[in-house]
């Protein structure tokens, strides 16, 4: 199982600090807008080739359980 850190990154010197993929310069905002849109992830792959297919479907994974943890 992926940590954060293993696929999440941010850093005030790349793109102002912005949450990218690990290794890269693509924000994840980016996968959000995409399929918010109705693009598929396939879509995104190859629009953002230096973002593996692991860490997409990561970076959802951790999405999915930030959003259901419930509040203490």
């Amino acid at each position: 199982m992926f940590q954060r850190a293993d696929v999440l990154h941010s850093d005030p010197d790349i793109q102002s600090g912005a949450t990218v993929f690990v290794g890269t310069r693509v924000p994840v905002q980016n996968l959000v807008d995409y399929l918010a849109a109705g693009d598929t992830l396939d879509q995104f792959l190859q629009d953002f080739p230096s973002v593996s297919k692991d860490q997409a479907q990561a970076a959802l994974v951790l999405a999915g359980k930030a959003l259901s943890a419930s509040p203490s």
